[in-house]
């Protein structure tokens, strides 16, 4: 008699045809649950990321505010350190803050974070949102010299107090004209190129050079093609009249590239001039993440750090979505002009249409998907 599930025999043995059957669709079901696995790992991973829903893209943004975040207009550290771990794991959707970092950047990943200091540590990018993506990056095993604080110029860095948080925690400073421009020999480096003349400057790599064709291109940083694999973008919530909001778009693109004097002065030149150059493979390739600091909500002055023009929010955003966060923005400058009853400002709308239109983000404001903690979660 046949020992039971067993299977059929032939002269004493297993069918070979039914046993290599049964192989075949084990085999398949196996295969099949482990790409099913690997959907679910990697649709996880991604969960933070710009969207699909039938035909429409949306994009997702997390917002934490805690009343507390602030005392007469400046940060409090221990406020701002809970505020990041807790926005980050849950836009991640990981247990704990190392592992909620190392799901967007790696260990081996060189980290640059792109600030805005010029404006100072008051209106600009607060170093106290700096010092705590720093320390979840630190907790999640990244190296100190592989993160690097940066802006177009180290010597703003400096005044505004980033200084103090490369000796506290041994990480680098860096300013994208002081690392070098770079002449743009491959596809990964190659300059953004127009037929709009600049006015070159002392610094522009091609200052002082004559022939035709120059000071029509604008070269990046060698800072962003050579050293930096991964990018995150921590901006404030400040007016710019030009380009509307001094945030992820602008700040990344005018801090990555020299001769850009001939786009700053004009929101049409900068409405084409800023998503192309973030769609640049060296920029758009390589963000990780894009934070907001809305801690102040500075609506007039642009880099002037004029803190009577200013509302206290007390927010931080995350997103993947760049656009979105400036279209946030935005939104939020014009509505505290109102509130003010500051004259109203035409908000250079194009920008962001034009880096929707590149894949750069959602620009529609119906499609950016919100998402406010409760407090303490």
């Amino acid at each position: 008699m046949g020992e039971r599930g067993a299977g059929p025999r032939i002269n004493g043995a297993y069918s070979q045809a039914a046993h290599h059957a049964g192989t075949l669709v084990f085999n398949r079901l196996t295969t099949i649950l482990l790409l099913a696995s690997a959907l679910l790992i990697s649709l996880s991973s991604r969960a933070a990321e710009t969207f699909s829903s039938g035909t429409s893209a949306y994009a997702r943004v997390v917002i934490v505010h805690d009343p507390a975040a602030t005392d007469a207009f400046r940060p409090r550290r221990e406020k701002i350190r809970a505020m990041v771990s807790r926005a980050i794991t849950n836009f991640t959707g990981k247990a704990t803050v190392p592992a909620a970092w190392r799901s967007l950047v790696s260990t081996q990943d060189v980290v640059g974070i792109k600030v805005v200091s010029a404006p100072g540590a008051n209106s600009g990018t607060r170093p106290a949102v700096v010092a705590a993506v720093v320390e979840g990056l630190l907790a999640a095993g990244l190296p100190p010299r592989h993160i690097v604080v940066w802006d177009k110029q180290l010597s703003d860095l400096q005044e505004a107090g980033f200084s103090d948080l490369s000796k506290k925690y041994g990480i680098l400073l860096a300013g994208s004209a002081q690392t070098g421009w770079d002449e743009g020999h491959d596809e990964k480096s190659k300059p953004y190129d127009t037929p709009l003349l600049g006015n070159l400057v002392a610094g522009d790599l091609e200052f002082l050079k004559k022939g035709e064709g120059v000071g029509r291109k604008s070269f990046l940083s060698k800072l962003v093609t050579r050293d930096l694999t991964k990018i995150i973008n921590i901006t404030p919530l400040l007016n710019h009249n030009e380009a509307g909001v001094c945030g992820n778009l602008y700040s990344l693109a005018m801090g990555s590239v020299d001769n850009s004097a001939r786009f700053e002065s004009d929101p049409n030149r900068l409405a084409t001039a800023v998503p192309d150059i973030c769609n640049l493979p060296a920029l758009a390739d390589h963000i990780a993440l894009n934070i907001v600091d809305a801690l102040i909500c500075q609506y007039e002055g642009g880099q002037s750090g004029l803190l009577h023009y200013s509302a206290v929010l007390n927010q931080l955003r995350f997103s993947r979505d760049p656009v979105a966060l400036d279209v946030l923005s935005l939104q939020d400058l014009e509505r505290q002009r109102k509130a003010a009853d500051a004259p109203s400002v035409k908000s250079n709308l194009e920008l962001y249409n034009n880096a929707a239109l590149l894949d750069l983000g959602i620009s529609d404001p119906k499609k950016i998907l919100v998402e406010t903690l409760p407090e303490g979660k």
